[in-house]
């Protein structure tokens, strides 16, 4: 072969090598840019989501009751007074103990005393008593229906003669709920699933899938009297949000 053919011969095989490598290129990029596309594709389906909240709220009996028994006394005489207080401390705690009270369960405060003569302002000049005494005592416990149905038997004390001050702050009686942390795993669960009962629903109508939580955050949980005429019954509440992954 001489060498003009086998330059012509070189010629055709670089031609026909670049003519693969061409093909090959364009078939590589299109596979390429079929990747890319189902790539974007899933990327958009994924960052699809749906954002849904979940409750979870019950009713539960309080388990602290804090009664207070504030009462008020007057007289001329300072002495006097103190001994009355002293009195009427001494009647209202055997009261409570007959009723099924326990000792360390009835704290005795500091009493409030008031003379009127020693204030500048007021119009007080023509009291009647120029010592007033503002007492309380009050139930730390447990036994909440018991305080329930004592808190009805202070007309017995009433007549002997002892002025419970009712329509007062420092007068009403506080019901607590301290077992939240007890309650909190089961009520976050069923607020969760709450959630994800919303959500399936939400996919079924809209023909999309549901897929693996995106983000949650839980609400603070609340505690209310169930109402006013029944403050002993605690309703906790807590709300849940869930954001899930939809794909088609």
């Amino acid at each position: 072969m001489t060498n003009k053919e086998m330059d012509v011969s070189r010629g055709e095989m670089s031609n026909k090598n670049a003519l693969i490598l061409g093909v090959a290129l364009v078939l590589g990029m299109s596979v390429l840019g079929l990747l890319m596309g189902k790539a974007a594709v899933d990327y958009r389906q994924f960052e699809r989501s749906v954002a849904v909240k979940g409750l979870s709220e019950r009713e539960y009996p309080a388990d602290i009751v804090i009664w207070p028994l504030l009462f008020t006394e007057a007289s001329n005489d300072l002495p006097q007074l103190y001994t009355l207080l002293d009195q009427r401390i001494a009647t209202i705690q055997e009261f409570l103990l007959q009723r099924g009270f326990k000792p360390e369960e009835i704290t005795v405060s500091a009493p409030s005393i008031t003379d009127k003569s020693a204030q500048q302002y007021g119009g007080n000049a023509g009291a009647e008593f120029r010592y007033t005494a503002e007492q309380s005592i009050t139930i730390y416990s447990v036994q909440i229906e018991r305080v329930r149905e004592v808190s009805r038997q202070l007309s017995v004390l009433g007549k002997q003669g002892i002025a419970f001050v009712g329509n007062n702050y420092q007068a009403q009686t506080e019901y607590l709920f301290t077992r939240l942390n007890e309650v909190k795993p089961a009520m976050i669960e069923e607020a969760t699933r709450e959630a994800r009962e919303v959500a399936q629903k939400f996919a079924a109508d809209s023909d999309s899938t549901l897929g693996k939580i995106k983000r949650a955050s839980q609400g603070q949980f609340t505690i209310e009297d169930r109402d006013k005429n029944n403050p002993h019954i605690k309703k906790v509440r807590v709300v849940s949000t869930v954001e899930y992954y939809l794909s088609d």
